[in-house]
């Protein structure tokens, strides 16, 4: 049996091995028809639009602790995967590519366009799994969905059909977003508002058979050649001799009727509002209410049509507000125009601004659907995690709009819908008609497609072979943690928790995780734009995937915004180098009865445990329940860093330190039962944390791990023993620590050499510290640790003459210098140090007493300079205490 590893851990040849191994093993899979309860997971699909970002690397990570956490606890787990077709994103690179190569959709035409996108996807999928695999996601490839695959498309049509019966879904002429570079419509989810610097232009209107003006303020002057009303607040005192009056549209001629609408803010502008129904949400609706005519005057790609007017027909939208102000200037009508910072919407994919537009769309009645979502938030059925997020739910769902589900693209599920021209049927159908059932005549198929989320929407029963009554989700629906974004809260989160209680019944999981964001050292958002986004698997192949899952999980705190740095990363390698080398000091330790010691591991019933012993038995099994206990509460930063401090400042610094002793002089039996506890905590340490880094401790498992074992993916969680647990082993453990701290540092202090044998008196009696050293056990971690030959406790030591003196706990201890340093030689050096660190105070105090170094250097600056005063001040402080005491 090999238990020896190799000398340096590189994690290139150990992650690609167990991959491979654990997918062959069928690891991955869930078992067929068992008994044990599920735990299933489904992956917020990526788009096929690039490669994986940072953002994915948090989301995956966490779902992929989540699973191998269950799979240990014993779950019958499942990580389904799948990737997103995502319509309007994918249909946009795949044009720019196009657009590169010298041609574009129109000239390949629908069928082949679709072909090239179905390439492109095919492609990017592969991509997409490949990385993912290479951060050792465990999920099941044979059970891998696409949102637009044979099965999913059939759940969409049957959903579209199921409601269109059901008169939920309608088409209508509504103000809609509409995006002039992707020439779609948008919902409203799928435009971001940003805080916008433009112009507010003042410009007046002349009254009809009056020789009299009202001014009028707006952002977008271009719009008034659409313009079909002014409306003023009723309760506005300034212009009620106004309401019913007429007034003229400078430019074009038309006569508007003036309205009285309590939707006019008095205070913004002049309190009097150009009214455009077909160019502004909240115009279109008073546009409705009083009946004023819709005159829409925009092209699908931005530019003005012949509603406008001969003189901006064909313009882009921004060169014909500049010719209307120019024209409204030459009128003598423009009367001023002032900077105004307002919000503005843009469509989040092409990233330009979007013109509210009526258009006859396909909408869905939500707020049906809105109300049962809604409730199980609210009955507890679906918990959010930080709970924080039920309020941003419950706003969007209480606030909620029909969604407009159409769009004008190529890419995506084709609306089920079929029209005969000849005798005006229409009907929803899950299969496409030959001819008209009506007339016998031929059809046509509406030819928008349905928005990307109409498909995500159904994502935890689809997939799972809905609506078909599968197996899969018969065993598996609903699913039980999400692991998504908050920004989808709605498009998304919301929208699931809608589809499966209508169409099936039930919640589609039961606790929802959101993420933060990760941004940078300065706090920005990380985008390639601003080049601040690392590539994952440039991170992968220069750490390896153990150390940028563990890096990322520590500084991932529930819900928050995560500050990445590599520095971070590094942390991450550090600690797994550390487990790597204190494994491999145990390992070495193995002699050739080392399968016996390796296969008697698992009980220590029959060996007589040192309090270093009980005492890391105590702390693993309080570190146990910790992690159970954080990764119920969904707190993976603090999972990760119990574990950290378990491993590194006690089992690494404290236990594997003092069992030296025992396994360099001990007797054969002393050995065997400290390998076996070092060993036994080992195993357990490599189960705690085999979730977040799979690969390295499966690699040390498994040179440790008894005959009949499984692997350590498929072993058993570790459960807390209570019997373990002594509160006063851990109690009477700290103290001798402290003692053994305090004399560490007491040597440093006065540069004792760290190798160098020293003496110590303690000055006291009876107190729980003497006692520690008057036990032979204790006595022995004493001087192993604090490298002390001799010991003299009593209540009448006097202070040796020269020594150093310490306190811990009220006694006094003293380390005698005299032929442990050169006096004169180390009085020298710390001389030397007093003047060193004078001459840094006095040139921080020169900066600091410097009016205009403190008034204008800039913050930051100024409050590193009056820490490093502080330090410097408490350098001295100490310098000058050794000092005086070698020189008693």
């Amino acid at each position: 049996m090999d238990t020896q590893l190799e000398k340096v851990y590189d994690p290139k040849n150990v992650e690609k091995k167990w991959y491979q191994y654990w997918k062959e093993e069928d690891y991955f899979k869930p078992e067929e028809d068992s008994d044990k309860e599920s735990y299933v997971i489904t992956i917020p699909p990526p788009n096929v639009t690039g490669v994986l970002h940072m953002g994915h690397v948090m989301n995956n990570t966490i779902q992929d602790i989540l699973i191998r956490y269950a799979r240990m606890q014993g779950y019958n787990t499942l990580w389904l995967p799948g990737t997103d077709h995502a319509g309007i994103a994918t249909q946009s690179v795949v044009e720019k590519k196009l657009r590169k190569e010298g041609t574009s959709r129109h000239e390949l035409g629908r069928e082949k366009f679709v072909e090239e996108v179905w390439k492109w996807a095919d492609k990017h999928k592969s991509i997409i799994f490949q990385q993912l695999e290479e951060l050792g996601s465990s999920f099941d490839r044979s059970r891998e969905r696409f949102t637009f695959d044979q099965g999913l498309s059939k759940a969409v049509r049957k959903v579209f059909v199921h409601l269109y019966e059901k008169g939920l879904i309608y088409r209508g002429k509504r103000i809609i977003n509409w995006c002039p570079a992707s020439q779609t419509a948008l919902s409203d989810e799928e435009v971001i508002h940003r805080e916008t610097k433009g112009k507010l232009y003042y410009y007046y209107y002349p009254l009809k058979d009056e020789d009299k003006k009202i001014l009028i303020a707006t952002t977008r002057p271009e719009t008034m050649l659409g313009d079909t009303g002014v409306a003023v607040n009723p309760e506005d005192k300034r212009y009620q001799n106004l309401i019913g009056k007429k007034a003229i549209l400078p430019l074009v001629g038309r006569e508007l009727p003036i309205v009285a609408d309590e939707f006019v803010d008095p205070e913004f502008g002049t309190g009097i509002v150009k009214v455009t129904p077909a160019h502004d949400p909240n115009d279109f609706d008073m546009g409705q209410k009083h009946d004023l005519e819709i005159i829409n005057i925009l092209n699908k790609d931005g530019t003005l049509n012949e509603n406008a007017g001969e003189k901006y027909e064909e313009l882009d939208r921004f060169e014909a507000r500049k010719k209307v102000v120019k024209n409204l200037k030459k009128e003598g009508l423009l009367e001023k125009i002032e900077e105004h910072e307002h919000n503005v919407g843009y469509s989040e994919r092409a990233d330009v601004m979007v013109e509210p537009m009526v258009s006859q769309q396909w909408f869905v009645k939500m707020k049906p659907l809105a109300e049962p979502a809604l409730k199980a938030v609210e009955e507890g059925k679906v918990q959010f995690h930080p709970q924080r997020w039920v309020k941003t739910y419950n706003h969007w769902l209480e606030n909620i709009h029909d969604w407009c589900i159409s769009r004008q693209l190529w890419w995506g599920h084709r609306i089920p819908v079929f029209y005969c021209d000849s005798c005006n049927w229409e009907d929803a159908l899950m299969e496409d008609p030959e001819e008209c059932p009506e007339c016998g005549a031929e059809v046509r198929q509406d030819k928008d497609v349905l928005d990307t989320w109409f498909s995500s929407w159904l994502w935890p029963f689809s997939t799972m072979g809905w609506p078909q009554e599968t197996k899969d989700l018969k065993q598996f629906f609903p699913t039980d943690d999400l692991v998504t974004a908050p920004d989808i809260i709605f498009f998304w989160v919301a929208r699931m928790i809608m589809a499966s209680l209508e169409f099936m019944g039930e919640v589609p999981f039961t606790d929802v995780y959101f993420t933060g964001i990760i941004r940078d050292s300065d706090h920005r958002k990380m985008s390639k734009s601003l080049g601040n986004s690392p590539d994952p698997l440039h991170l992968i192949d220069k750490y390896g995937a153990d150390t940028l899952r563990y890096g990322i999980m520590l500084i991932a705190p529930q819900g928050s915004d995560i500050i990445y740095s590599e520095e971070r990363l590094k942390v991450g390698r550090n600690f797994l180098n550390k487990i790597w080398n204190a494994s491999r000091f145990v390992m070495m330790n193995l002699d050739d009865q080392e399968s016996d010691i390796i296969n008697n591991v698992d009980d220590l019933s029959d060996i007589d445990l040192t309090l270093a012993d009980k005492w890391i038995l105590s702390r693993l099994h309080q570190t146990i329940d910790e992690v159970d206990k954080y990764f119920d509460k969904y707190r993976f930063d603090q999972t990760a860093q119990v574990i950290y401090d378990f491993i590194w400042g006690e089992y690494c610094d404290w236990y594997i330190e003092i069992i030296k002793d025992k396994l360099y002089n001990g007797t054969s039996e002393e050995q065997e039962n400290t390998l076996r506890v070092a060993l036994y905590t080992l195993k357990n340490i490599l189960k705690l944390l085999h979730p977040f880094t799979p690969f390295i401790t499966e690699e040390i498992y498994q040179k440790i791990k008894a005959e009949n074992d499984p692997d350590l993916i498929v072993s058993s969680w570790p459960e807390k023993d209570e019997e373990l647990i002594k509160p006063n082993v851990e109690k009477k453990f700290a103290l001798l620590q402290k003692v053994i701290t305090s004399i560490r540092t007491a040597r440093s202090e006065i540069n004792i050499p760290p190798g160098k044998q020293i003496s110590l008196a303690v000055k006291g009696e009876d107190q729980q510290i003497v006692q520690l050293f008057e036990e032979d056990e204790t006595a022995q971690y004493i001087k192993s640790q604090a490298k002390i030959k001799k010991v003299s406790v009593s209540p009448d030591i006097s202070k040796p003459d020269p020594s150093s003196s310490l306190v811990v706990e009220g006694v006094e201890m003293y380390i005698p210098l005299a032929g442990v340093i050169d006096l004169d030689a180390e009085k020298e050096r710390l001389k030397k140090q007093i003047k060193k660190v004078e001459g840094y105070l006095e040139s921080n105090n020169s900066k600091l007493n410097n009016h205009n170094f403190v008034e204008n250097a800039p913050a930051e600056v100024v409050e590193k300079e009056r820490k490093k005063k502080r330090d410097n001040q408490e350098k001295l402080k100490k310098l000058k205490k050794n000092m005086k005491i070698l020189s008693e």
